[in-house]
Order: structure tokens, then C-alpha cells, then sequence
């Protein structure tokens, strides 16, 4: 199947790839991100599956809402699996898109064949103190003005604040970002916070039976590399942690990433 693309589906931007037959596998991006952020591994991920990539409402080339509570936004991912008759997804979601993927485990889990969490901090307490540049575009007084004002070179220094490794950023990423506008992003962002901050990730986790595979960079600069382990609390667990990468392995380390989902996705 080629590439296509439902603009306005559930609200949302959505892209296809791979063949139409193969088993689906849902991609869900972080806050301020797009599908875009999964690019560098769809070559591998394409081979054999029907690659579901969404941008979430207010994010990339999908419209505000009047919503972001975790919840709701896993509620329109469940209905576009609806609308597509799919069932048994496996569902992946980098950073704060892995709470969206656990609340739609947690609200349909007929929908949910495997669950892969990559860099999604388990709970606030595991948050680190956050780059300077993050911090002047994302907070008060300046942040709202700098936002407006990015260039591609900013976004880009942006992104590269929370990795280690020397990236490529694909133009579609930076794309992705500057689609994302400044209220969208601090709405979905204080409804990520409520979310952990009600119950943590591994606890919300343990109570369902859906495999579970958790992704983190060792040296990720956003979360503690160490906090990854909380989630083998979670029954049947398995936790990976990439040497030398920061909070971006789609980016820093794609063919790993790639080769750990299609693993863990393929398993029995």
C-alpha cells in the first residue's frame, strides 16, 4: 500500500504506511511533536506492518480541541480504530504520547494487542530540571513571544536540548513542531501532568493484563534514566535501556528502536 492520508479523521491528521493487510501497529508522538517524529524509522516498520501515525488534536497538521485531558484524547484514538475495523493494535507512544497509548489500554483494551512505551516517565517525581532553551520557550513571561518567533533553527536547537547523540531532524519533524501552536501545548502538557500526577504510569499499568515493553535512552535528560524500572513492577515487563542515547531514540537510535518494537510486536 502507498503512502495515504485521512486529514481530518476523528479530528485528527492521520498517515498510513505499509501494506493495507499487514498487522497494525499504532504510533502516537509527544507533546509538542507530530507523527513526523517517527520517521526515520518507518522504512523498517513498514516492511511487514500497516503503520497507523497520528497527529494529535493541536498538534502538526491537526486543528485545535476543545479538550486535551489524557482520557479524551485516547477516547479519538479508539474511535479512528473503530472507524478502520481494527482490532489487537500494537500501540506505541514516545514520551508523553505513552500516556495517551496507556489510557486507551486502560479504556479499551479490546483495542490493544501490546503496549511499547519509549521515554515516557512514569511519574513526576522522576522528572529532571529541563534544558535552558526548553525553559524560556515553554514557560512564562517570554515563552508565549519566543514560540511565535521561532525559526527552523530554533525548533531544531530545541529538539537537539533533549537529545545526546549527533541527529538529523527530518524538515517534516520541524514541520510537525511549528504546526503546534503555543496554547495547544501548554493545555496538553498540564493535562500530562494531572494524568501521572493522579496515578503513576506503572500503577495504572499493573492493573492490566496487556504486554508491555518500556523503551528509555540511559542518558535521557528528561526523565531519570534509572526510573525505567519502575515499570518491572508491572507483571511481565520488559524494560530496555539504549547506552548513549538521550529522550529521542526514533531519532538517535532508530534502528534499534525499530528492531525492539518489531520484536516485542511480533511475539506470540
Amino acid at each position: 500500500m502507498s503512502e495515504f492520508e485521512v486529514e481530518l479523521a476523528q479530528g485528527m491528521h492521520v498517515v498510513h504506511d505499509g501494506p493495507r493487510e499487514g498487522p497494525p501497529m499504532l504510533l502516537i508522538h509527544g507533546s509538542g511533536a507530530s507523527g513526523s517524529t517517527w520517521s526515520p524509522m518507518m522504512p523498517a516498520l513498514t516492511a511487514r506492518h500497516h503503520v497507523i501515525r497520528v497527529d494529535l488534536p493541536g498538534c502538526g497538521q491537526s486543528p485545535p480541541a476543545a479538550s486535551y485531558d489524557v482520557a479524551v484524547q485516547a477516547g479519538r484514538v479508539a474511535a479512528l480504530l473503530d472507524d478502520l475495523g481494527l482490532r489487537q493494535v500494537a500501540v506505541a507512544g514516545h514520551s508523553s504520547g505513552g500516556y495517551v497509548a496507556t489510557a486507551l489500554a486502560e479504556g479499551r483494551p479490546d483495542l490493544v494487542r501490546s503496549l511499547a512505551l519509549v521515554s515516557t516517565g512514569p511519574s513526576l517525581d522522576a522528572l529532571l530540571p529541563q534544558p535552558a532553551i526548553l525553559r524560556l520557550l515553554l514557560g512564562p513571561p517570554f515563552g508565549p513571544l519566543l514560540w511565535s518567533l521561532r525559526s527552523d533553527a530554533a525548533i531544531r536547537s530545541g529538539i537537539r536540548a533533549t537529545t545526546v547523540r549527533q541527529v538529523d531532524i527530518p524538515d517534516d519533524l520541524v514541520a510537525g513542531v511549528r504546526g503546534t501552536t503555543y496554547r495547544a501545548f501548554r493545555a496538553v502538557s498540564r493535562c500530562n501532568i494531572a494524568y501521572i500526577d493522579e496515578r503513576s504510569v506503572p500503577e495504572r499499568l499493573a492493573a492490566l493484563k496487556v504486554p508491555l515493553l518500556v523503551v528509555f535512552g540511559a542518558a535521557d535528560p528528561r526523565w531519570e534514566p534509572s526510573s525505567a524500572h519502575r515499570y518491572e513492577a508491572v507483571p511481565g515487563s520488559n524494560v530496555e535501556l539504549l547506552p548513549g542515547v538521550g529522550h529521542i531514540p526514533l531519532l538517535e537510535a532508530p534502528e534499534a528502536t525499530s528492531d525492539l518494537l518489531l520484536r516485542f510486536a511480533g511475539r506470540p
